[in-house]
């Protein structure tokens, strides 16, 4: 479950991908010449709301070309879209984003989150990119068929529902799936690097994009300039241990929830187990009658997508509050809001690419298929973690149904070789838990860990002023955090 971090924080999300070999790459690549962006005015951008937004006059878009198979790199092309906010005062070079996913569009995430990043932005130019697959970078199409698969992925029966979109998405984005993976994410990554005019790779990268960051530093460990890996994941999990792992997450994020919404005066319960049974129960009666809201339904599964997706970040907690209150009284407009934040529905009732996008990626980027029983199995341990979580029903997952083959090759990551990478890890992170951090910390061998003791899915943004110290001395100044490192909530 992933969302982008900075969507989260700014504009108000659950597995995600994998890693490679020590070595270069052993198929050849033809970097675009420095300067080879064609930089110009953005057009069709899209805010938090869904909405198309104005971009400010220092926001510049353009693409470069990727081969669609690495191994052929005279074939077939791609067009990767990018962004870029050019640095304000004395320039050290570029800073890639990429803030999570997989699926999420760097294009309009940067474009809307600038900001948050402007200490940065005063020497870097912010870059950052729709990856392949996503959105204007050959977005991955199911058929408009985002409905079904929320359908399929959280009630009985869903098996069919599942082989159809999956059938949907090879229908439409065939000739692409076999290429979604993060190994070919990782090498795009360098050609962008090489296009951008850098003899190294800076780079930010925030729940599915530590996990880029850290198969791009596996690949290219030479290239590797100031990294930053906040919000980390371990790539050696199985589906299962990830599932069980996250279920464990959201359940201490509930609880914290609860616990400090009863502190200020809570309208949906007066102590924490009652708040609990007041979601619960909502939840329960959406399995049976959706609310109506306009000419839209708030059923099971976009109400449990709504109540999960605050918890991702405290400063999001309120959110939570007052829209399951409402919904409780009958209002499920501001639940439906939030799940369609975490689904990428517009206003029109279009979908942006994030939830195939994630599915084609995650699937590509693992050959583990879970079957149903499987998935009955891992559900019931979810059930028994956090019932919220759990789906009602346990059809196989999407990628039992995939039409192509999986690759692990990107959940072995090693970066030696390469300069020191930065990864944080959040003791209440609830989507990429704190033993994450420090299991890829070691996996890459270079890894430099720091910890943030306080709540929520990465840490740059939480508020930390700890955090936003060390980091930027990192990549403003190059001075690598100590060993053992730890910042305060």
């Amino acid at each position: 479950m992933r969302k982008p971090l900075v969507t989260l924080l700014l504009g108000a999300v659950l597995l995600a991908g994998c890693g490679t070999t020590a070595d270069p790459p052993a198929t050849p690549q033809s970097p675009p010449p420095a300067g080879a962006v064609a930089w110009r005015p953005c057009t069709g951008l899209t805010g938090a709301d869904g909405r198309t937004q104005a971009p400010s006059p220092d926001v510049e878009c353009g693409t470069i070309k990727v081969p669609l198979d690495h191994d052929r790199p005279g074939g077939e092309q791609l067009d990767l879209a990018l962004i870029r906010v050019r640095a304000t005062g004395d320039r050290l070079g570029s800073l890639v984003f990429n803030f999570g996913g997989p699926g999420a569009s760097g294009v309009d995430t940067l474009a809307l989150a600038a900001r948050a990043f402007a200490s940065l932005g005063t020497r870097y130019d912010l870059v950052s990119f729709d990856p392949r697959g996503v959105d204007r970078s050959a977005g991955v199409r199911c058929g408009g068929q985002v409905d079904k698969l929320l359908e399929a992925e959280a009630t009985d029966g869903g098996d069919r529902l599942a082989a159809e979109f999956a059938a949907a998405c090879a229908k439409d984005s065939g000739k692409l799936l076999p290429h979604v993976g993060t190994v070919s994410a990782a090498k795009d990554l360098d050609l962008l690097r090489a296009a951008l005019g850098e003899p190294r790779l800076n780079y930010f990268g925030m729940s599915y994009g530590t996990h880029l960051g850290a198969v791009y530093a596996t690949l290219h460990p030479r290239n590797v300039g100031r990294f930053v890996l906040d919000g980390a994941f371990d790539p050696t999990v199985t589906f299962e241990e990830q599932a069980v792992a996250q279920a464990t997450g959201f359940r201490h994020a509930f609880e914290a929830f609860a616990a400090s919404c009863v502190a200020q005066g809570c309208d949906l319960g007066a102590d924490p187990a009652a708040v609990e049974r007041t979601v619960e129960g909502l939840l329960d009666r959406l399995k049976k009658r959706p609310l109506g809201v306009g000419d839209r339904e708030l059923d099971f599964p976009r109400a449990q997508l709504a109540v999960i997706t605050p918890l991702y970040a405290k400063a999001t907690w309120p959110m939570l509050e007052q829209a399951a209150a409402a919904a409780v009284d009958g209002d499920g407009t501001a639940l439906l809001a939030l799940a369609d934040s975490y689904t990428g529905r517009r206003p029109d009732g279009t979908y942006s690419t994030m939830m195939t996008s994630l599915r084609a990626v995650n699937c590509a980027d693992t050959d583990e298929r879970p079957t149903a029983a499987d998935t009955a199995r891992i559900n019931e341990r979810i059930r028994k973690i956090f019932p919220i979580l759990a789906a009602d029903g346990a059809p196989a997952g999407i990628c039992a149904h995939w039409p192509v083959p999986g690759d692990d090759a990107a959940k072995h990551v090693d970066a030696t070789g390469s300069a020191p990478i930065v990864v944080i890890g959040g003791k209440g992170d609830p989507a990429t838990p704190y033993p994450w951090a420090v299991a890829l910390t070691e996996q890459l061998r270079t890894g430099v860990l720091v910890t943030y003791e306080g709540e929520g899915h990465g840490a740059y943004l939480s508020g930390s002023a700890c955090v936003l110290r060390t980091v930027d001395a990192y990549l403003l100044k190059g001075e690598t955090p100590a060993a053992g490192t730890s910042c305060p909530a």
